[in-house]
Parts: structure tokens; sequence; C-alpha cells
């Protein structure tokens, strides 16, 4: 893991990661609450942060000071069972978390272009600066929702681009997308990579060592704070 910036976390188990990595996120919050105020969190879907979602809930922060966004999103309804939102909702924004405020990127929009105008306005206005984003991984090496078939991953990727939240069109997607740019996550103070089996392990070490492909190499090569890549077998 020298190839790039980043701290490795190795814990023994799915529970001792969420009981570990959910103390260092609150930190991070509560840290931010004391600066300025108030504190931006974007979470990632999928199947891995469930558990941390339910330990990092139960917390002590001030979380009415606190603002939950995405990282990326489908352009689903919340109550589809494929929402990010939906997964958020039930697992993180309950308990303590209950108190925090909630910017989805998903609206009720004739096309995911222009749902993600809309995102892009509510992030820059509400969001910003992001304070800690948690990112995951999928095992063909894509993270937010660059995935390496997008059509337009160039844009996605752009360390310098204006844009807050951008459109995403791949097939193994599914679903239109709609995702945080790689400029917006790698501004973070706070920037995790959450990934859990040998597998994806193996993923990531490509993508570090020898495969600097992979999208989720993009984060790591640009971001503003080494990334802290959190593992369980």
């Amino acid at each position: 893991m020298n190839a790039v910036a980043c701290n490795w976390h190795e814990f023994a188990s799915s529970e001792a990661l969420a009981a570990g990595f959910s103390a260092i996120v609150a930190g991070v919050l509560v840290d931010a609450v004391a600066a300025r105020g108030k504190a931006t969190l974007a979470v990632s879907g999928g199947t891995t942060p469930g558990l941390f979602f339910r330990t990092l809930s139960r917390e002590k922060i001030d979380w009415a000071k606190v603002t939950v966004t995405l990282v990326d999103e489908r352009f689903v309804a919340p109550d589809s069972p494929r929402s990010n939102a939906g997964l958020v909702s039930a697992n993180l924004l309950q308990n303590e978390a209950a108190a925090a405020n909630f910017i989805g990127l998903y609206s009720p929009s004739p096309d995911v272009e222009s749902a993600a105008r809309r995102a892009d306005g509510a992030i820059g206005r509400e969001a910003l600066p992001l304070d800690a984003v948690v990112l995951g991984m999928g095992t063909d090496g894509h993270t937010a929702s660059f995935f390496p078939d997008a059509d337009d991953l160039t844009a996605l990727l752009d360390p310098y681009a204006n844009a807050n939240v951008l459109p995403v069109h791949a097939l193994s997607g599914i679903e239109p997308r709609l995702t945080l740019t790689l400029a917006r996550i790698a501004q973070a103070g706070f920037i995790a990579l959450h990934i859990e089996g040998a597998e994806k392990r193996r993923v990531l070490n490509a993508a570090l060592d020898g495969k600097p492909d992979l999208p989720v190499r993009a984060v790591f090569d640009h971001a503003s704070v080494p990334v802290q890549v959190f593992w369980a077998p």
C-alpha cells in the first residue's frame, strides 16, 4: 500500500470495524461542529455500510448541526429497495442521528440530467464544504458512481470540475445514476474508503500498485488529504 498516500486501518471483524470506524467519523464531525458550528457527512450505499450506519447512528454528536448527504444515488424513488436514500434513512438516520438534516440527490424529475442539475444546486447551497466522505468500492474498481464503462467518466474524474453533481449512464450501473464529482470528493477534509472481504482488498491493491486506470485510484491521486482505508476480512 505504499504506491499512493493512504492510511490502512485493519479490523478483525465487521463488528470491530463498525465500532472503530464510527468512533473516528464521529470525532471528525464533533470537531467540525466545534470549529464552524456545523458539519457535513457524505455517505455511500451498497451492501457493506449497513452495520457501520447503525453503529454511527448511536454516537453522541450534536446531530441537529450535522447534514448528511449521499456520495451517489440511483435515479429511483426513495421507496425503491435500490435507493441509497432509503438505505440511509433506515439505518443511519435513526437513534441519535434522527436529528440530522438529510439532503438527497434524487428528485422526481423528467430525467436524470434534470435531477442532477437540481442536486448540484442543493449540494452547493447546503452541503459544502464536505467535512467527511465515506466511500465504498465495487469489485470492478468503481467508487461513487465512477464506473469503468460510464459514458462520461473523464468528466466525472476531472479534478478541476466546477460541477458538484453529475448524471451517470453506465450499463454496469443498471439505472442512471447521480454522483458527486471527484472534484468535490477530493476536497473533503476527511476521506475514507470502507471495504470488506479479500476480493475487494485484492482489487484495491491492484488499483494502488498496478492498475491506476481503475476509477477508485483517482480518489487517491487527487485527494487533498491521505485517504483512510478501513478494511475487515
